[in-house]
């Protein structure tokens, strides 16, 4: 008799897909900037029997109901990811449905790292403010503390290089760069991002449903408080 425990990887080409424990797939596309286009058609085609999937930066996990159902989501990731594969890869027009406008996100630019950030991209802190603003931001995946979406923009392109030395205490609401990542620090916690701003807005908060102000997938704008006011 068969088992119908998942095979443990195969590598379908655009991407592997491997088991995680018994009753979960870990997807990783050989592009990462597929993860977005990959996640948004797992929302709109979720296979029978998948009750969950969590991308992070370069994977997607794929969570079943049970051990029987391995087989057929397996079938029809592989669809899936052989369907994201074959479309044209178009970084400008975002990797996810855009049915609803952006979450405006309201930030005061007083961040302790915001010229330092200015020096490190060549630019003036009101040029950082303006390229901040601008973008619409995606939420590529929840990470590091409940809340915590790791956002990325297309037209974000500059890297920003961690603090040397992280701070013991970042408060609630600190906007953060790392990388090419922002984020909004959903509570106090340690953490060695350079931060350019703060909003009062709660960006985690368990009493209400969906906890997480940003999820995956989420659409953000950041507005500049002091240039509306």
């Amino acid at each position: 008799m068969k088992s119908a425990r998942p095979q443990q990887i195969r590598e379908t080409g655009p991407a592997a897909i491997r088991c995680a424990g018994d009753r979960a797939f870990l997807v990783t596309p050989a592009d990462p900037g597929r993860v977005g286009q990959l996640v948004a058609a797992l929302s709109e085609r979720t296979p029978a029997g998948v009750v969950d999937f969590l991308p992070a930066a370069e994977t997607v996990l794929i969570t079943l109901d049970s051990v029987g159902s391995a087989a057929r989501v397996r079938r029809g990731l592989e669809q899936i990811v052989a369907d994201v594969s074959a479309t044209e890869r178009d970084v400008s027009r975002g990797t996810f449905t855009t049915t609803t406008e952006p979450l405006q996100i309201p930030v005061r630019y007083d961040g302790p790292d915001l010229e330092c950030v200015a020096d490190m991209l060549d630019m003036r802190p009101e040029q950082v403010i303006s390229a901040h603003t601008a973008a619409v931001w995606h939420c590529a995946f929840v990470g590091f503390a409940p809340g915590f979406g790791y956002l990325t923009a297309a037209d974000w392109q500059s890297k920003v290089v961690r603090r040397s030395a992280a701070r013991t205490r970042i408060p609630a609401g600190s906007v953060g760069l790392a990388d090419s990542y922002t984020a909004v620090y959903p509570r106090e916690t340690p953490g060695g991002w350079q931060l350019i701003g703060t909003t009062d807005l709660t960006m985690w908060d368990t009493g209400r449903e969906p906890p997480a102000l940003v999820r995956a997938g989420a659409r953000v704008r950041f507005v500049d408080v002091d240039a509306a006011s």
